[in-house]
């Protein structure tokens, strides 16, 4: 059976609130490993109203962003981490394969690799419709809120 929280279960996670709280759902995770959850993506979202008015793309900083909070989730769910935050330490191998657009729905999955004292790695990646969208390596820091 999967471990689903909602929006109001995230919050009591994630520091992130609006408009920062990328993501809408977590699907499943298990504390310490792993989590995935989902974006839906809306019109209304305040970014489009500047990126790119004409033709509304969701940022890929905003992407990764997305997929650091589902791995956040992953890390900040253990007990000995309950109060703190995840602050992002960098970025690899960032890659963008299409664009993600109003009415898409982001999926993401963080799966954290390596972990040493309070700095880790996620492997992350997000797909719209089973098509990818971006992957990344994630890192970490953890600390006091």
């Amino acid at each position: 059976m999967a471990n689903e929280l909602n929006s109001n279960q995230i919050a009591q996670i994630l520091p992130h609130r609006f408009p920062f709280a990328l993501v809408d759902r977590i699907t499943d995770y298990e504390p310490g490993q792993w989590a995935k959850g989902r974006k839906c993506v809306s019109v209304n979202e305040q970014f489009f109203c500047g990126h790119f008015p004409q033709e509304h793309v969701m940022p890929g900083v905003l992407i990764l962003e997305a997929m650091a909070q589902v791995g956040a989730v992953a890390i900040l769910s253990l007990p000995e981490n309950q109060g703190k935050i995840a602050l992002f330490g960098g970025v690899k191998n960032a890659r963008f394969r299409r664009k993600v657009t109003p009415g898409d729905v982001l999926e993401m999955e963080c799966v954290l690799t390596k972990r040493r004292g309070p700095v880790g790695i996620g492997e992350c990646k997000a797909t719209v419709n089973g098509e990818l969208a971006c992957t990344a390596e994630l890192t970490f820091a953890i600390g006091a809120e």
